[in-house]
């Protein structure tokens, strides 16, 4: 699978094949390119990829004229700082638009996003049905806002607000409220990264997926790792591993 990157921040284009390192360890990465007459000559050239990731803002100008001169059938993913782009860019081959730092979880749900398309595309085998997947799949997500818990014989229904964090032990996952409740529910952490809101929920490592809510304190830790004080208190040393830690940064800072 071959990605290309149209990027003239050289920091942001760095950051994003570490990125993608981690998540795809197969991916091969070309570029970046860091202007929008080296991107139209590149297509022109014949060359072909699987994916694009797209800065709108290159160095002489926005990324959006390259479609003006050279015809585009790969699915884009559109990396910016600015979020005034979004409506622009959803009209042209977009699946995703990521804002600048990106984050790590949110690059991996526009690369899930991705592989539909191309699990789609590869029995379709059409362009038309190329961008009708990528229409379908530009409807906003729906992520999960309450859960169903069994309390004895009852079930109980618990509003994502209410949940402080999950947590998995001995290979299960427990849903702890704000209110100290602790139920087990029949999830992976794997599976609640992809079914909630990443804005309110983070993975912070193998064990803990925590919301915005629960994070009392942050203290600095040994080897660049970060160390929480969460509420209500889990009982356990609850540490952001170092691979999440600039993530969990830009997640708290709301970026």
């Amino acid at each position: 699978m071959k990605a290309l990157i149209i990027e003239d921040e050289d920091l942001a284009a760095k950051r994003l094949v570490k990125l993608l390192k981690e998540l795809e360890p197969e991916l091969e990465v070309s570029g970046p390119i860091d202007t929008i007459e080296g991107a139209v000559k590149h297509f022109q050239s014949g060359v072909s990829y699987d994916l694009v990731f797209l800065d709108i803002q290159l160095a002489d100008g926005k990324s959006f004229l390259i479609f003006d001169k050279v015809k585009i059938d790969v699915p884009i993913i559109f990396t910016t700082a600015y979020d005034e782009f979004a409506i622009k860019a959803f009209e042209l081959n977009s699946i995703d638009y990521l804002l600048k730092p990106i984050n790590i979880q949110k690059l991996r749900n526009a690369l899930d996003k991705f592989k539909k398309i191309r699990d789609f595309y590869s029995k379709s085998g059409t362009n038309n049905d190329l961008l009708e997947m990528i229409r379908t799949l530009q409807m906003p997500t729906k992520y999960k806002t309450r859960f169903l818990v069994n309390k004895g014989d009852t079930l109980i229904p618990i509003s994502t607000q209410e949940i402080a964090y999950f947590f998995a032990e001995d290979k299960v996952v427990f849903l702890v409220t704000l209110e100290n409740k602790k139920y087990l529910i029949n999830y992976t952490l794997e599976d609640l990264e992809q079914k909630l809101d990443p804005t309110h929920f983070f993975r912070i490592n193998r064990q803990f997926l925590i919301s915005m809510s629960a994070v009392s304190k942050v203290h600095n830790y040994f080897n660049y790792k970060l160390k929480l004080d969460l509420r209500p208190e889990s009982g356990l040393e609850v540490i952001v591993s170092k691979a999440r830690t600039s993530d969990f940064r830009s997640w708290m800072n709301g970026e």
